[in-house]
């Protein structure tokens, strides 16, 4: 249900012909972050976006309780101790894709600006990607680094071996036609 009302609400913020937008049919967001004592993984494939090629508006949503590690104690301490999930239930992305002419089917590099939002902190962002057209769907790629001080998420200094500063986000996300 909460899918849906999300979808609602992301579909509003779209306006042109719908011929021209294009919604996510499949998504995986997945993190991955190297340590000196262990390396942490998790990945997310609830994820909802909608990206208008007659605007390349591009919009995400991920949510973040969703993310699933190999150990349920992991995914608690994610969720309660850094995320805290409960009070910062969403991670968004809302901006613009530059370089996209959806005119080729070629695979098109790409770079997605704008507002990138995680654990209640909006930041401006550039982030370089791929585009590239399947049949009628999009399929959309990137990957890139996640500083966690930029996100006020707090390593507390008895951990500071088992969890690294930054982790590398990737997101591949399947777009249908509305």
């Amino acid at each position: 249900m909460r899918k849906i009302i999300v979808l609602s609400i992301l579909l509003l913020m779209f306006s042109k012909a719908s011929a021209q937008k294009f919604i996510s049919e499949k998504s995986f967001i997945g993190f991955y972050s190297h340590a000196t004592i262990e390396d942490i993984k998790a990945d997310n494939k609830k994820a909802v976006g909608l990206f208008n090629t007659a605007t390349n508006d591009l919009v995400f949503s991920v949510t973040i309780s969703e993310f699933q590690f190999a150990k349920a104690l992991m995914q608690e301490h994610f969720n309660e101790k850094y995320m805290e999930s409960d009070k910062y239930p969403k991670s968004t992305f809302q901006g613009k894709v530059e370089g996209y002419d959806h005119a080729q089917s070629a695979l098109q590099n790409v770079k997605a600006v704008g507002k990138l939002s995680i654990h209640g902190v909006t930041k401006d962002v550039e982030i370089a990607g791929t585009i590239e057209k399947q049949g009628d769907k999009l399929i959309l790629k990137s990957a890139f680094i996640v500083k966690l001080v930029d996100y006020k998420i707090e390593i507390p200094q008895l951990l500071w071996q088992n969890i690294a500063e930054q982790v590398e986000v990737t997101i591949d996300f399947t777009f249908k036609p509305q």
